[in-house]
């Protein structure tokens, strides 16, 4: 995204609006992130309309999906801190469904921090 930015601003293209495309599971962080970056720029968000339970059928690995989305929650929620991305609001539930995937073990891409 730096990149995108930095080319586009070296050749004085002006950019209302970016397209983003990710993983379903990846919008939030996405947004959060260019929004950072970028902080002037509309940024419109896109993913696959998938249901969980189809997403996780197309993976082929519940374990594997739960520690992504504990994961990529994580960073949503530790970027601001570390200066990659904007704040967020977490509500309560989403936060206490996040700590009780942790305790019963989906910790595989959890960052050290």
């Amino acid at each position: 995204m730096t990149l995108t930015r930095d080319l586009l601003a070296a050749t004085d293209t002006p950019v209302k609006t970016v397209l983003l495309i990710s993983k379903p599971y990846m919008e939030r962080r996405a947004f959060a992130t260019c929004q950072k970056i970028w902080p002037g720029v509309r940024a419109i968000c896109a993913s696959d309309p998938i249901g969980l339970d189809e997403y996780l059928a197309s993976i082929g690995d519940t374990k594997l999906v739960l520690d992504m989305l504990v994961g990529d929650l994580q960073r949503v929620m530790a970027y601001p801190a570390l200066g990659f991305a904007v704040e967020q609001d977490i509500p309560d539930d989403v936060e206490t469904a996040y700590l009780r995937l942790i305790s019963a073990g989906y910790t595989g891409r959890l960052m050290t921090v």
